[in-house]
């Protein structure tokens, strides 16, 4: 998440996505056991790349010319970017039938308000007694505009009850304006960024 949250900013000042990030979406991938099966990810140790993430976090940018959208995986063996159709293909396999306790649900939040608005402290990086699990970033942990310390719970915390379950324009809407954007079903990512170009 904090490397996405870079991510962003990085494209954005590059001009490869618009200065405000409006063309960009985070997008954190997770369900209700914190299981998620993902294929060619760099952490596996397995030829076909499948790994198991509690959750997840990608960024998808909306390309206006030629109503395509890439999607910048950084834990990707893919191509990056690689184009959202190869990548629900290749790394989210809908084809592939899962066990319902691994189907994956997927919170889409506008790049401008996820900058504005995410902030963590890292604590999900400490064990029960306040260790490192991982050697924390160098830099200084990201603080929310309006002062917040840590709401990354709020954000990869998704469950099943949570997803919306039609596409209108209300829907699409809320992707603008909710702090928390939406959360949608992993049948329906192609269909909800088709519906935003």
């Amino acid at each position: 998440e904090e490397n996405v949250y870079f991510l962003l900013k990085k494209l954005c000042k590059d001009g490869v996505a618009d200065a405000d990030g409006s063309d960009l979406f985070v997008v954190f991938i997770s369900n209700d056991k914190k299981q998620i099966p993902l294929w060619h990810q760099k952490a596996s140790t397995r030829a076909d790349g499948i790994i198991l993430w509690d959750y997840h976090v990608i960024c998808i940018q909306r390309k206006r010319e030629g109503n395509s959208h890439l999607v910048w995986d950084l834990d990707s063996s893919l191509s990056f970017p690689s184009p959202l159709t190869s990548y629900v293909s290749e790394t989210i396999r809908p084809s592939f039938q899962l066990f319902s306790e691994y189907q994956r649900s997927f919170r889409i939040v506008h790049a401008p308000i996820f900058l504005r608005f995410f902030a963590s402290d890292r604590r999900h990086m400490k064990d029960s007694v306040g260790n490192w699990t991982a050697e924390p970033p160098a830099y200084e942990p990201i603080v929310a505009e309006d002062g917040t310390i840590h709401n990354l719970n709020e954000y990869m915390e998704i469950h099943a009850s949570d997803e919306s379950t039609n596409m209108e324009a209300d829907l699409i809407n809320s992707v603008f304006t909710h702090q928390l954007g939406v959360v949608i079903g992993e049948n329906q990512l192609e269909e909800f960024f088709s519906q935003i170009s």
